[in-house]
């Protein structure tokens, strides 16, 4: 058996802000979840439908490993990215660095692997590895997860080589921190002013405030978009509050990094985003409630209601984010 030593296998709740903190700590870098999700600018807004899709998706994030990318240029981190077709060079590129004593990052499809409790396609997972021996990988997954988990080798293979939504070839990371650390306090200004910016001036409607808006349109025509309402809808709730979230869209981990970032900096305008973002994290929980209910019930006057939030939610994301780009000012 392989395994790297000392590695603080402490799962979060969110999948790659779970790897992040378990290769940093490594690093002697103890960031907590909100401040490494903060500094990868890791807050978004998608509303994403199409015709091979069975029901839309609600995402709350940038598109997997932007976050990881956003963090080691803030962080000034060496982010060394391996992807190959090759199944044999693909296990080379973690065995290598789990030998020489540094966990790996991986970017896999969750369905294939041992310990996951939901049996969905997901290729944007992240998970750090930490060891191995003949028959099983040693990871950290998220708390929900199981934490320190493991999973058979073959069914680590599979996830790995997986294609389709999200996916990338056998894709795995080292992070390397440089000797002298920039503080985040200095990072935290342009990390939240890139986000804001990207939220408030989205490329489509689909992302955004304008996403977030679009969607309370079309929340209320959900019982008959979907096929089965009372598994669907409750299941899109599920997946706002529970799925690697942190709840309420991830939402509840950008109010605490911004709340972290008030202690940190004096700024009017960061208390009304810390403030609004209590507010909406608050209001995205009410509408996944309301989501849930209209399924079960089958009773769209709840989907109405939910957009009424979802409504709410634009705008209050929207002042707030206005509120936080002012901060480069």
């Amino acid at each position: 058996m392989t395994k790297v030593r000392d590695v603080d296998a402490r799962g979060t709740q969110h999948c790659e802000t779970t790897t992040l903190g378990v290769l940093l700590r490594h690093q002697g870098v103890d960031l907590s979840e909100p401040m490494l999700f903060g500094l990868g600018s890791g807050l978004s807004f998608v509303y994403w439908d199409s015709k091979g899709m069975d029901f839309p998706f609600l995402g709350g994030r940038v598109k997997p490993f932007d976050l990881t990318r956003n963090l080691a240029t803030r962080l000034g981190l060496e982010l060394v990215v391996r992807e190959t077709a090759s199944p044999r060079r693909a296990w080379e590129n973690v065995a290598a660095p789990i030998d020489a004593g540094h966990p790996v990052g991986l970017q896999l499809d969750s369905y294939h692997l041992d310990y996951f409790g939901s049996k969905v396609h997901f290729g944007g997972h992240v998970v750090a590895m930490y060891g191995y021996d003949d028959h099983d990988a040693y990871l950290v997954d998220t708390d929900q997860q199981g934490g320190a988990v493991s999973t058979s080798l073959t069914s680590l293979a599979q996830a790995r080589a997986a294609r389709g939504p999200m996916t990338a070839k056998h894709r795995s990371f080292t992070l390397t921190a440089p000797t002298s650390l920039p503080s985040p306090r200095d990072q935290v200004i342009p990390a939240i002013t890139a986000c804001a910016d990207a939220f408030l001036d989205p490329p489509i409607a689909n992302l955004g405030h304008r996403g977030i808006d679009k969607a309370g349109k079309l929340v209320r025509t959900w019982l008959q978009r979907a096929d089965d309402p009372q598994r669907d809808l409750p299941q899109a709730a599920l997946l706002m509050e529970k799925a690697g979230t942190g709840g309420a869209l991830f939402r509840n981990l950008y109010r605490d990094f911004l709340g972290e970032c008030v202690q940190l900096l004096d700024s009017s305008h960061l208390r009304t985003g810390h403030g609004l973002y209590t507010e909406a994290a608050t209001l995205w929980t009410e509408a996944a409630a309301l989501i849930a209910k209209a399924g079960e019930a089958g009773d769209a006057q709840y989907l109405v209601q939910a957009g009424d939030v979802l409504g709410d939610i634009a705008r209050t994301e929207r002042a707030a984010m206005q509120a936080l780009s002012c901060l480069g000012g």
